[in-house]
C-alpha cells in the first residue's frame, strides 16, 4: 500500500513599495488573508520602485505611467512576487501582458484634505489670504484649485508624508493637499484640517483603495485574493477607472471623479480641466452598478462633447514637447 504524501502548504510572497505608507497597507493585506487563510504563509518583500528614487523632480515631468508599480510588475512576471499591494490611484489602466487587477479593497474616505500651518488654524480653504503658498505635486488638485482659487500661490511637493508635513511646519508652504485615506491609514488623522467638498476637488481615479495585482494565470491566488474585495468600493473604482482609461488620461492629466452608489445604482461624476483651471468640463451619469465600466466609457464620451478632447490635445501636446 503506498501511502499519499501532501503537499506542504503553499507560500504566497507579497510585493510592496518600501514606504511607510505602502507598508502599512501591504501588512493590512498581509494581515486580512492570514486571517482567512491560516494554513498558508504569506510574506512581505519590499522594492523601491522609480517614483521613490526621483523625490526631487514633479511627477508629471517625470513622464512616465506606472512610476510606482514598474518594479513591482516585472518581480511578478520575473516569478519574485506572487502579487502586490498598490495604492490603486497609482495603478496604470492598462496592466501588462500576463497581469490583472485580482481584487480591490474596502475603500477609506476617497476625498482630499486641506492641511495647514498652525498660523492658519482658524481658516478654512476659502478664508486662507491671497498669495497663500498651497502645496500639492497633483496636476489633478492644481488645475482644480486654480479654477477655485486663482489668487493662491501653488508650489510642487515632493517626499513621503513625514517630509511633507515636515516641510509645512517649518513655514515652507501656507497648507498642504493630500489624500484623506494616507493620513488616516498612518495614524494622522488628526492633521486633517478640512475635507475639501467636491464641488471644489473631485478626487483621483482610484483614490482611497488598493488594488492587488497578480498573475493572470494564478487561478489559485485569484480565487484566495477574492476574500478581501469588496464589491461596491470594486464597482465604484472599475467605473473611474474606465472613465479614465477612455480619455486615455494618466498622472500628467487634470481628470477628477466622484462615484456614489445607491441601491443598485452607481453615479459617476467626472471633469477634466486644463493645467491653467481657465477650462474645466463636468458631468455626472447615473445608471446600474453591475454597468459599471459601461458608465466610464458613457461619461467619458459625455465631457468629449463638452469639450473635453480639446483640453486634453493641448495637454498632451505640451507634453510631447516636453514642456
Amino acid at each position: 500500500m503506498t501511502s499519499v504524501v501532501s503537499s506542504p502548504p503553499r507560500t504566497i510572497r507579497i510585493g510592496s513599495r518600501k514606504s511607510q505608507l505602502a507598508l502599512v497597507q501591504t501588512y493590512w493585506v498581509q494581515e486580512q488573508l492570514q486571517k482567512s487563510f491560516p494554513d498558508i504563509t504569506f510574506e512581505v518583500h519590499t522594492m523601491s520602485t522609480q517614483g521613490d528614487k526621483i523625490l526631487d523632480v514633479a511627477l508629471a515631468k517625470i513622464g512616465d505611467k506606472g512610476l510606482f508599480t514598474k518594479e513591482l510588475e516585472l518581480g511578478m512576471l520575473n516569478q519574485e512576487i506572487d502579487f502586490a499591494v498598490h495604492s490603486l490611484k497609482d495603478l496604470p489602466t492598462h496592466l501588462p501582458e500576463g497581469l490583472t487587477l485580482a481584487a480591490i479593497t474596502e475603500r477609506e474616505n476617497p476625498a482630499d484634505a486641506l492641511v495647514v500651518h498652525e498660523k492658519h488654524k482658524d481658516k478654512q480653504i476659502d478664508t486662507l489670504p491671497e498669495g497663500a503658498v498651497i502645496g500639492t505635486s497633483s496636476l489633478r488638485r492644481l488645475a482644480q484649485l486654480r479654477h477655485h482659487f486663482p489668487h493662491f500661490t501653488f508650489k510642487d511637493v515632493r517626499g513621503n508624508l513625514i517630509t511633507r508635513l515636515a516641510k509645512l511646519d517649518a513655514g515652507e508652504y501656507d497648507a498642504l493637499i493630500l489624500a484623506a485615506a494616507g493620513l488616516e491609514r498612518l495614524g494622522m488623522g488628526d492633521r486633517v484640517h478640512q475635507i475639501l467638498p467636491k464641488e471644489i476637488s473631485l478626487h483621483a481615479v482610484g483614490q482611497g483603495a488598493l488594488g492587488i495585482e497578480c498573475r493572470a494565470d494564478d487561478s489559485e491566488l485569484l480565487s484566495l485574493l477574492k476574500a478581501i474585495e469588496h464589491p461596491q468600493t470594486r464597482d465604484r473604482c472599475l467605473a473611474e477607472r474606465s472613465f479614465l482609461r477612455s480619455l486615455e488620461g494618466g498622472c500628467q492629466v487634470p481628470i477628477g471623479v466622484n462615484t456614489e452608489i445607491s441601491g443598485d445604482n452607481l453615479t459617476l461624476t467626472g471633469i477634466v480641466a486644463s493645467v491653467d483651471g481657465q477650462k474645466l468640463v463636468k458631468d455626472t451619469i447615473t445608471g446600474i452598478a453591475n454597468n459599471a465600466e459601461g458608465l466610464g466609457i458613457e461619461l467619458a464620451e459625455l465631457l468629449r462633447q463638452h469639450g473635453a478632447q480639446e483640453i486634453l490635445s493641448e495637454i498632451f501636446a505640451v507634453i510631447q514637447r516636453g514642456s
